[in-house]
């Protein structure tokens, strides 16, 4: 698939900087990510930018993985108004109040072991099988934990992609993050 037959990619390609910048930064909150991807367009198809999606990925700092970490709401709390976010976390929005008072015990607990929200590409996920993750997942040494949650970004980074890529308008359903209305 080339990018003349993804519409997405083309405006993506020939968005000016600023614009393509906001998209990449709907995808990743990590600035270096950001500019690391933006530095390599135009992009021949889908398949060059995501593989610069995980370069970018494997290449970021803990400074800058953590920046990326920041960007992402609690499980079982999206984002307000923002659809992806909700998209994303599906399996928690009819979990039973018992199960949603657990994730967010299980969040603190996690939060403030590693000092940022339990990141799991939730997309497709149960309440049970998040809540389980988490649970699993909490007991690991920081440096083990680190390593999961690149492997989670960047999975959660190649949805974002993919949506930016099948966009009408070659960016995901994400809010301005500059305060201007939807």
């Amino acid at each position: 698939m080339t990018s003349s037959s993804t519409p997405g990619l083309t405006r993506f390609n020939t968005a000016e900087d600023d614009a393509a910048r906001a998209a990449l930064r709907a995808v990743c909150a990590s600035g270096a990510w950001v500019e690391a991807v933006l530095a390599r367009r135009p992009y021949p198809g889908p398949a060059a930018l995501y593989e610069a999606g995980d370069a970018a990925l494997a290449a970021l700092a803990p400074a800058d993985l953590a920046e990326a970490t920041a960007g992402h709401p609690p499980i079982g709390r999206p984002t307000p108004g923002d659809p992806a976010s909700a998209r994303e976390q599906r399996g928690m929005a009819d979990a039973p109040a018992a199960l949603r008072a657990e994730m967010l015990e299980l969040n603190l607990a996690y939060q403030e072991r590693f000092g940022h929200v339990f990141l799991v590409c939730a997309t497709g996920l149960t309440a049970v099988q998040l809540r389980d993750a988490v649970r699993h997942r909490i007991d690991n040494t920081p440096e083990h934990e680190r390593e999961i949650v690149r492997r989670e970004l960047g999975k959660i980074n190649r949805i974002r992609l993919a949506g930016l890529v099948t966009a009408p308008g070659g960016a995901p359903d994400r809010p301005p993050t500059d305060g201007s209305p939807p």
